[in-house]
C-alpha cells in the first residue's frame, strides 16, 4: 500500500517505534514493563500503575472491529470517500484499541465483529497500520 497524497503523521518520541515499526512488518505498541499493560497511543507514562518505564512490544496484528463508520463526504485530503474509519480492538488485550481505517474490501462488507489483520500503508518514512479482513 502507498499514501503519498496522504497525511503523514507527526512522529516525536513516545511515537517513534509505531510509526516506524512497520518497516520491519510489525505492528508495535507501547508497553510497561513494570505492570506489562499494553496501551496506545503512545506515552511516557503507563495508564495502568503511572510508572514511566516504557518501552513497546510487538503484537500480532490481529483484531476485531468493534465499531465503525463509513464517511461517504470529502473529509480529509487524500481520502477518497467512501472509506471505513473503525474503532479495533487488538487480540493481545481487550482495552487495547486502534482508531484506523479497514481496507481491501468493499465499505459494504465491513461488519461489527469483523475479524482484521494489521496492513501498513507506507508515508515517507511512517508507516500507517491500517486492517484489512482476515482472509
Amino acid at each position: 500500500m502507498t499514501g503519498e497524497d496522504r497525511p503523514i503523521p507527526v512522529v516525536d518520541d513516545d511515537s517513534r517505534d509505531f510509526w516506524h515499526g512497520g518497516a520491519q512488518g510489525q505492528l508495535l505498541i507501547s508497553a510497561c514493563t513494570a505492570c506489562e499493560r499494553l496501551f496506545h497511543p503512545p506515552a511516557r507514562i503507563c495508564p495502568g500503575c503511572y510508572s514511566r518505564s516504557i518501552g513497546s512490544r510487538p503484537v500480532s496484528g490481529r483484531g476485531t472491529v468493534e465499531t465503525y463508520t463509513v464517511v461517504r463526504r470529502p473529509w480529509v485530503p487524500g481520502y477518497e470517500p467512501p472509506y471505513v474509519v473503525a474503532r479495533v480492538v487488538l487480540a493481545e488485550q481487550p482495552d487495547l484499541h486502534l482508531l484506523t481505517n479497514v481496507v481491501d474490501c468493499d465499505v459494504e462488507a465491513v461488519t461489527t465483529g469483523m475479524e482484521v489483520e494489521v496492513a501498513f500503508e507506507q508515508r515517507g518514512d511512517v508507516f500507517v497500520p491500517m486492517f484489512r479482513p482476515v482472509p
